[in-house]
């Protein structure tokens, strides 16, 4: 695996900024395409006549779509290679947005949502394992959280065109404004994405050698002239599923990292959704707790790129544990100062960095647990945990709060979830990473 040596060791090229690029790229888009149908809630619920029911089901389609994408669809990245499960995502999310501008009922808008949120879940899956291969092992962790980082932009961004969109033509053109970005960036994948080394070395396709000395070349590195063998665990042909996940060389880690996914955004989609809310419970006023959630947005953006600079010189495993607890403190913290709003704010940027920044650390750490072979399916399952983790936390904090919880007690709850997913990164094994030194302690580095 001699390209894979160098990938790692050499110093990052501009042909691998560029692919990392357009995976930020990818997910900046990825932020507004989810984001769209929140963007235009107010006015798909006058056009349709919407109870606050229909509203809801509505918003929680594109992440239905999303947790069955990351679980259907990214495994045959492992089969076909990354590259075309990206081009067929992006053109199924690009699909679904133009689709949902044309809707015609709340039922129809509703499958487009899925059908959009199943692009967004193989694209997540397959550019998080991309950028994580062709990133280096000392700035692997900085790559991941640009990558993450990259989310909370297009969400951003994408409000502020969806304002300026529907206030001139409507609502459906926030869905094709979205459509023609998409469509896009699948034009410029379609040129600039390679497909991954990694699956070219353990497939072996046709005119493999061709195909790597391409890429080596636009990475600046020498040509390839041997393959070398087939470490024992990538062998298999085309075997691939679930199961592979879930032999003894990989149960425990993928039970443990399906464990922290679910955990960590049942805490992240808990106080994206319910701050605002929960801050009036506390005390504040209803634009006061809209303030409060808008910290938590402003903490997001600088949490991935937070996380990937001190896994530059740190684990990246003992760095997500530290983000992870100090989340948990951070959240209790926050819902405990509501009455000093200075403090409040401050608390709520530190709760939007760490948990963002905790994002990024699985990102990380995910595709280091899998052998090449199974890389795509291993990430894109435990995204999609994730995922039903993000489903039911709304869902649970309703609940909870009928059932006269305070939001202390709400928070105090999440935080001790959250610490969960800490303990599950700290107990995970070695990685298994095709004998790289990824996730490892950087050159230079002490213990972490």
């Amino acid at each position: 695996m001699e390209l894979r040596n160098r990938i790692n060791t050499s110093a990052m090229s501009p042909y691998q900024w560029l692919i990392i690029g357009l995976c930020v790229l990818l997910n900046a888009l990825d932020g507004f395409d989810v984001r769209a149908m929140a963007f235009t809630a107010t006015s798909v619920t006058g056009d349709f006549g919407l109870s606050g029911s229909e509203l809801g089901l509505l918003l929680s389609a594109g992440l239905v779509g999303m947790a069955v994408g990351s679980l259907a669809l990214a495994p045959f990245a492992d089969v076909v290679g990354r590259r075309p499960m990206i081009l067929v995502s992006v053109a199924l999310a690009a699909a679904g947005m133009f689709l949902s501008a044309l809707a015609h009922s709340p039922v129809e808008l509703g499958l487009w949502r899925v059908l959009t949120g199943l692009g967004v879940g193989g694209i997540l899956a397959c550019t998080n394992v991309i950028a994580s291969e062709y990133s280096s092992d000392r700035w692997r962790g900085l790559s991941i959280g640009i990558y993450t980082a990259g989310y909370g932009a297009g969400a951003t961004l994408g409000g502020m065109a969806a304002v300026s969109l529907q206030g001139s033509y409507g609502w459906r053109s926030v869905f094709v404004f979205g459509g023609v970005a998409t469509a896009a960036v699948l034009v410029l994948l379609a040129l600039l994405l390679p497909e991954s080394g990694d699956f070219l070395l353990t497939r072996r396709p046709r005119n493999v050698l061709e195909r790597l000395n391409r890429i080596a070349r636009r990475l600046n590195q020498p040509p390839v002239t041997a393959l070398g063998e087939v470490r024992a665990a990538d062998a298999g042909g085309g075997r691939n599923g679930i199961g592979d996940l879930l032999t003894p060389a990989n149960r425990r880690a993928t039970l443990l990292v399906w464990l922290a996914f679910f955990a960590t955004m049942f805490g992240f989609y808990f106080v994206n959704s319910w701050t605002p809310r929960l801050l009036v419970e506390a005390g504040m006023t209803p634009d006061q707790g809209v303030a409060g959630g808008l910290m938590l947005t402003l903490g997001g953006t600088f949490g991935p790129i937070l996380y990937g600079v001190l896994a530059t010189r740190w684990s990246s495993r003992g760095v997500f544990v530290a983000f992870a607890v100090l989340s948990a403190v951070s959240m209790v913290l926050f819902i405990s100062s509501a009455g000093i709003l200075a403090l409040a704010f401050a608390a709520g940027v530190a709760v939007g960095m760490l948990i963002n920044g905790s994002i990024a650390g699985l990102y990380t750490v995910a595709p280091s647990l899998y052998a090449a072979r199974t890389r795509s399916t291993g990430v894109g399952w435990a995204i999609g945990i994730g995922r039903i983790g993000a489903i039911v936390a709304p869902m649970i904090t309703g609940a909870l709060l009928d059932a006269a919880w305070s939001p202390a007690q709400l928070y105090l709850g999440v935080g001790a979830v959250v610490l969960v997913a800490a303990a599950a990164v700290r107990v995970l094994g070695p990685a298994a990473r095709d004998g790289s030194r990824h996730d490892r302690e950087p050159a230079g580095a002490g213990a972490h």
